[in-house]
């Protein structure tokens, strides 16, 4: 497998001999059992897999997520499952995904939730300069005009606006792995990766 689910922890940083400073965010990925196999559902042909992080209360998970997970040997249902084309050959349900499926040295993108920042003005949420900051303004970081008054005399569909900022998917691409500590079930992925402290990610190596 080229990809697993993990939980950001936090940034942090790491010295080499010489003294070099990284920063890193530390992932806490797998392990990760494989929950199903489906082959051939991918558009170029691939099966598909799904695998599973954490485990769910009883309390918290369906009769039908319990009997899903019973179906690969897990005494739980996973906390979170997500689905990912096989690069190769198909794990079997109920094989462990780890860290060890990473090196030091590869690159990869992790895909997470950013953080939401509510309702956010174009300051905040588009970089506006803002109106004039003189004595007497009461436009500091209003938008100004949003559309022509004659023609067509609508607010043209795109129009940068206030609005609800932040809790959207985001991928970022092109990130090292620094360190992993596969004791630990830890992943060190050179500079920042989408999300808040606690928030699910998922790792995938590049180009898969």
């Amino acid at each position: 497998m080229d990809a697993i689910i993990g939980r950001k922890l936090g940034m942090t940083q790491l010295f080499a001999e010489d003294g070099t400073l990284t920063p890193v965010t530390v992932i806490e990925a797998g392990p990760c059992p494989v929950v199903q196999v489906r082959a051939g559902h991918s558009p170029d042909g691939h099966a598909r897999v799904q695998l599973g992080f954490g485990e769910a209360k009883a309390k918290r998970s369906s009769r039908a997520e319990r009997g899903h997970a019973a179906k690969a040997g897990l005494p739980a249902a996973p906390q979170v499952l997500r689905e990912f084309p096989a690069a190769g050959e198909a794990p079997q349900p109920g094989t462990v995904v780890t860290v060890a499926t990473f090196a030091p040295g590869e690159k990869v993108k992790v895909t997470g939730t950013s953080k939401g920042r509510g309702f956010q003005g174009v300051v905040h949420r588009h970089g506006f300069a803002g109106g004039p900051a003189s004595h007497g303004n009461t436009r500091f970081r209003k938008p100004g005009s949003v559309g022509p008054g004659t023609d067509p005399s609508r607010v043209i569909k795109g129009k940068r606006m206030p609005g609800h900022m932040g809790a959207r998917r985001r991928t970022q691409i092109g990130l090292t792995v620094a360190k992993v500590d596969a004791e630990r079930n830890l992943l060190f992925v050179e500079g920042a990766v989408p999300g808040p402290m606690r928030g699910i990610v998922t790792v995938r190596k590049a180009g898969k």
